[in-house]
């Protein structure tokens, strides 16, 4: 029998944070200074630097702990990870500052470029401009507005909980939409592991039939929902070709949540 929805789950990254373009421009500022430095295409210089990371990280031996808890290469060139919860993270913490380095210097070899001073200026540098780039999409706002006084509003975010905190405190409007905020770091599973699904759920007294969970990656936000028994909303801005993993509902825009939300309220109080 269809039930009211109670609850909305957000996911934060590339949901309610362009956090790809915050670190597409991240590096746009960052290798400008090198085209200003030795002349090299900063496109090139991103490409390379963004395929040394990929490879550096996968080598360390928290990168399985890094998959679950979804903490990708690029947050580690601008996270400090000052996490409280020992082991993997105070290795990440140590390793990532000569992480950086690497990335970038290797970057710079890969085009001629052996300097490994400035490669650590830049390392340095990145974080610093990732920081001062936060985008938030223009719809966000919006439908939290619309939703805040109808629906409990919980966020659940794979990452660092240093991390995706200091994310939100360079966009401090967020965080007071929401009724709590749940930390896959914290937490510790990520998303899609059901088990943090089950988690918000009990924080809000909820049954899986109540809640609904909006976010932009099938592989972790929709398939964990599917697994919980939550009602997913795939938010597909960029119109990617969809997979294996099949959400209940897709939207091109946030706005569309009112009119799905209106259906499955009307059909349960039909009921």
């Amino acid at each position: 029998m269809p039930v009211m929805i109670k609850a909305i789950f957000f996911d934060l990254d590339d949901t309610l944070l362009w956090d790809q373009k915050s670190v597409k421009e991240a590096f746009r500022a960052t290798c400008k200074l090198a085209n200003e430095r030795y002349g090299v295409d900063p496109e090139a210089l991103e490409t390379a630097v963004r395929t040394a990371a990929v490879q550096l990280y996968s080598s360390y031996d928290f990168y399985p702990f890094t998959q679950m808890i979804g903490i990708n290469p690029f947050e580690g060139l601008w996270g400090n990870f000052l996490d409280e919860q020992p082991g993997e993270f105070t290795r990440m913490k140590e390793t990532v500052p000569v992480y950086r380095r690497e990335a970038w210097t290797t970057g710079l070899k890969e085009l001629g470029i052996d300097d490994r001073e400035f490669g650590e200026e830049l390392a340095e540098r990145f974080p610093v401009e990732r920081k001062n780039l936060p985008f938030v999409y223009e719809d966000t706002y919006e439908i939290l507005n619309t939703l805040k006084d109808q629906y409990q509003l919980l966020l659940v975010t794979n990452g660092s909980p240093d991390l995706q905190n200091t994310k939100l405190a360079i966009s401090p409007q967020l965080h007071p939409y929401f009724n709590h905020i749940v930390i896959s770091g914290a937490f510790g599973k990520g998303k899609p592991d059901p088990a943090i699904f089950a988690y918000a759920l009990s924080l809000l007294s909820l049954k899986p039939d109540e809640a609904i969970m909006v976010g932009d990656n099938l592989r972790t936000d929709i398939l964990g929902a599917n697994r919980a028994g939550i009602q997913s909303v795939w938010i597909n801005r960029h119109n990617h070709a969809g997979n294996e993993v099949i959400p209940t509902y897709e939207i091109r825009h946030l706005s569309e949540l009112n009119r799905i939300l209106a259906k499955i309220n009307r059909n349960a109080n039909q009921m």
